[in-house]
This record gives structure tokens, sequence and C-alpha cells, in this order.
């Protein structure tokens, strides 16, 4: 029985999430009933990372078998056609051992996070960045964002229905760039907490608009209190850019 690995790409407006709900439209049910389409064949798909509502990707892995050998240009064009006219899009496809697992087996996972800070709406990207109407200190929240990074106890910017078994997570880099009138916040680790990301992002902005010191920022963190955190950012600014396998 052959495993198969896809690379995805989506927009997470119309999504509730990558997974499955009880209401509502799911990427990993959509997912699963195009692959359906091709194979008649009821499967399981297994996804790196559980993004939330609204959230989008631009490397979303997932995995699955199936009981016949397609060609993975085949499997690739067919669920892409089956997809029609989801926003989603299979952007690759490939073969792999029964020993890979598109969650348990990453090393990493890569998200960006997307503000945009002027005075004027976005209109192209209007579900695609979060928009602050002020220039943002990108500088203070750089370094801000720096105290972070390393092995800490997270639980100010845990959601309070995470279900990971520890709030200590090893963040590997958090770093903020100022791209003309846009904000990136780069953050990557092996594994996230449940709206880690958005709670930190949401504090940065906090440190950005000069209503906390980068010092607030780490007092915030030390406090390992879900009251300590600013307001979470909202998901339509986040994608899942990458994901590592070794």
């Amino acid at each position: 029985m052959p495993r198969y690995r896809v690379t995805l790409e989506y927009d997470g407006t119309p999504f509730v999430g990558w997974q499955v709900q009880a209401v509502g439209v799911s990427v990993q049910g959509r997912l699963a009933e195009a692959i359906a389409k091709l194979s008649g064949e009821t499967i399981s798909v297994r996804g790196a990372g559980r993004t939330d509502a609204g959230v989008h990707a631009k490397g979303q892995v997932a995995h699955f078998d199936l009981a016949r050998a397609w060609p993975t240009d085949t499997v690739r064009n067919a669920v892409n056609f089956h997809l029609k006219p989801e926003p989603i899009a299979v952007l690759d496809c490939a073969v792999v051992t029964e020993a890979f697992d598109a969650r348990f087996s990453a090393t990493a996972r890569h998200y960006t996070y997307r503000i945009l800070a002027r005075s004027a709406p976005p209109v192209l990207d209007r579900d695609r960045v979060w928009w602050v109407p002020q220039r943002l200190d990108c500088a203070a929240m750089h370094q801000a964002a720096s105290q972070l990074v390393g092995r800490h106890d997270f639980t100010t910017f845990r959601a309070a229905d995470c279900q990971a078994k520890s709030p200590v997570k090893t963040l590997d880099r958090l770093s903020v760039v100022a791209d003309d009138e846009e904000v990136q916040i780069v953050a990557s680790a092996r594994s996230f907490l449940h709206n880690q990301v958005r709670s930190m992002v949401g504090s940065l902005k906090l440190v950005g608009e000069g209503k906390w010191s980068p010092g607030d920022l780490f007092a915030a963190l030390e406090a390992r209190d879900r009251s300590a955190c600013g307001p979470v950012a909202p998901a339509r600014g986040l994608y899942l850019m990458r994901v590592d396998y070794a």
C-alpha cells in the first residue's frame, strides 16, 4: 500500500481550519473528498499542522495511503481537478516510506505573520494581512521578539484549550522584518502551542505601538499566565510557510 506525501497551498478564509469539524468545511475534509474521487477509496489524511480557521498555507504537508499505486503527477493533477473551485492546490506529490508521518516526522515548522501598517485599509490583501492603521516600531518589536527565542515556558502565549502536554517549547526563531508598509514576523520551531504565534504577534504589536516596552513582553513571558498576554492577533495574517523533515 503506497504512501503519498503532498505539499499544499490554500487560502484559509472560507474554511473552519485544517482539521475536520462537526460543522463547517475543512481543508482536510475537502482534500480527502478529492482523493476519494480519484481513487474510489475512503482514506484518512494526516497534516503537518492543524491550522486554525482563516489561517493560510504556502507549504502545508500531508500524507495518505492508497491501495493502488498511482503516478505522482496523476495524483497531483487529478486531486487538483477534483478540488475545484476550492482555494486549495496540491503543489507536489511524492511516494514515501511507511515510516513517514506528516505530523510526527517533522523537524521544524515555519510561519510568517503579515501586518499591513498604513492608514489606508487593504483591498487586494483584505483577508490576508492584519491591518494596523499606524506605523509600528519594528526595531523595538525585533528587540522584544529576540527575548522569546530559546526554550521557555510559553503558558502566557498558550490558548486556554491547548491540548499540548507541556507549555515548554523551544523557539528557534522569532524575527521582525519591515518591508515598506508591511511588517513580517517570522517564527520557527519544531512545534508550537495552540495559538502561540498569534498570541506572540498580538503582544509584539503592543510593543510596536509603544504601549509596551521590550521589557514588558519579557515580563509577560515570565508571568506564565494567560491573562498577561496581549490581544491575540487575527488568523488572517498567519501563513504556514514550510515544514522541514530529516
